[in-house]
């Protein structure tokens, strides 16, 4: 038995989420029955992030055991063979059997897109977020600080969450504008449900004049989510990539 690593990119808008659910389309279902088309193999792919309805992604990360003798990286060509043009795998190996994409020391990159114009864009409406008036970045970037570092986000997370620790580190957030868009990315050692969209909510809030940077330090310490700001729609983020810093790829030579 072997076990291969796949690079997934993904335009989620037609799809549940990652996770497989009943009767829905979802990232897992389409990668499980490609792969049962090209191997003949029931396998059942184990993801990095689960994303949600919506939500895309340029380097997700997954794993499946398989008895075939395809080499690791020619599954990057056979597997887009049997995937809609909105699901591509960008890159493939044989990795380590003991290799769990959920279970390293990783960090991962998410970026969100706020399309800041009067009217919105029908070319962007699968991809940004569409917030009208004026937004200052400046403020965006002072609340931004508050936010890098270790800290309890339970502020920050779904009131749902069955995370065991909403503590998680945020190594950099980076305010951006590229024209009429506004960028978030964002970069930690782990992301709790929907903690990206509310941290776009509130810092986007921020930008609109109703926190002031500064409260959003009073946010993170009343450990409260009815104390932050909205969660933002799930189209305009994205999964840029997750890097693995102790083990990057166990990669089989």
């Amino acid at each position: 038995m072997r076990r291969i690593k796949l690079i997934v990119a993904y335009d989620g808008t037609e799809y549940s989420g990652w996770q497989i659910q009943p009767e829905a389309p979802t990232i897992e279902m389409c990668l499980d029955k490609a792969i049962r088309e090209l191997t003949g193999e029931n396998v059942h792919v184990t993801g990095a992030s689960r994303t949600d309805a919506g939500v895309h992604a340029y380097g997700n990360v997954a794993v499946f055991d398989t008895e075939s003798t395809i080499p690791g990286d020619r599954f990057t060509f056979a597997l887009n063979r049997f995937l809609p043009d909105s699901i591509v795998i960008q890159d493939s190996w044989e990795v380590s059997g003991d290799f769990h994409p959920r279970h390293c020391n990783t960090r991962k990159t998410y970026e969100y897109r706020i399309l800041n114009t009067v009217v919105p864009l029908p070319q962007k409406r699968n991809f940004t977020w569409h917030v009208t008036g004026s937004i200052d970045i400046e403020k965006m970037k002072e609340a931004a600080a508050y936010i890098v570092g270790e800290h309890d986000f339970k502020s920050f997370c779904c009131v749902r969450t069955q995370a065991e620790s909403t503590v998680r580190t945020i190594y950099s957030l980076e305010v951006l504008q590229e024209g009429s868009e506004i960028i978030i990315r964002i970069k930690g050692n782990g992301f709790l449900y929907n903690m990206v969209r509310i941290i776009t909510g509130t810092l986007i809030q921020v930008g609109k004049g109703r926190f002031k940077p500064e409260y959003v330090k009073q946010m993170l310490e009343a450990k409260d989510r009815t104390v932050a700001g909205q969660t933002a729609p799930p189209q305009g983020l994205t999964l840029v990539g997750i890097e693995y810093v102790d083990n990057d790829d166990a990669r089989v030579v």
